[in-house]
């Protein structure tokens, strides 16, 4: 993996601090002409990780704080809309503010009024929170997946890599060849963005990529084994 000076020999990797503790990573860019230095945002991610031990889950602790089994057994509600809608600011929204340059209550109203979404699952730790909305900039969609015919795990941690540290915003594991959950698996806990999925690419695989052959049961333990 070529490193971030090496990629980006005019810019530096600097942190913006939060008032609830998070610390936003952005990009410093100098300019010519005297002109002050440009911070722009980032999504390369940690550098410098074992991918056999995946990023450090910069989310654990607010996740911990805030999923409790409730008194009656039933699974908590831990959706960003479900703060938002409560009036919480949750450091998942304070972090995707300070990405933005926005204030944080502003992004919270607009996730309440269901204008903008924090895709931030509470299995993906590792994951830099980002908002996606029509009040914030523009992101960028990288699709990445193995085949039948060729590619590895490996390989595809490499793409995942590549496609952050040259900014994509999310990316999508459209695998369709074999080992599709291990390869998921790897590329979620590299991954400091929202990873998208497909299911019925794997659901055809499970089922020998015999559309005549593929089941209701198959596709609906596909998508549950998807979503969580």
């Amino acid at each position: 993996m070529t490193e971030f000076a090496t990629s980006f020999p005019n810019s530096r990797k600097v942190y913006v601090d939060g008032p609830q503790g998070v610390r936003v990573p952005m990009r410093e860019i100098a300019l010519s002409g005297g002109e002050p230095a440009l911070r722009v945002y980032d999504t390369s991610g940690p550098q410098g990780h074992d991918v056999k031990d995946g990023l450090p889950k910069l989310r654990e602790p607010w996740v911990r704080a805030r999923v409790a089994p409730p008194s009656n057994g039933r699974g908590a509600c831990v959706t960003q809309l479900h703060y938002a809608r409560k009036g919480e600011i949750t450091q998942e929204m304070e972090f995707a503010a300070l990405r933005e340059g926005l204030p944080a209550d502003f992004v919270r109203d607009e996730v309440a009024r269901g204008r903008a979404i924090i895709p931030s699952n509470i299995r993906h730790l590792e994951l830099e929170p980002m908002a996606i909305g029509r009040n914030f900039l523009v992101k960028i969609n990288a699709n990445i997946g193995n085949s039948a015919v060729s590619s590895s795990i490996k390989e595809e941690v490499e793409k995942l890599r590549w496609a952050t540290l040259w900014g994509a915003d999310t990316v999508m594991d459209l695998s369709t060849g074999k080992n599709i959950h291990e390869t998921r698996e790897w590329i979620i806990r590299n991954s400091p963005v929202p990873i998208g999925t497909v299911p019925i690419y794997q659901a055809l695989e499970k089922a020998g990529g015999r559309p005549e052959d593929l089941t209701w049961e198959i596709y609906r333990d596909t998508l549950i084994e998807q979503c969580e």
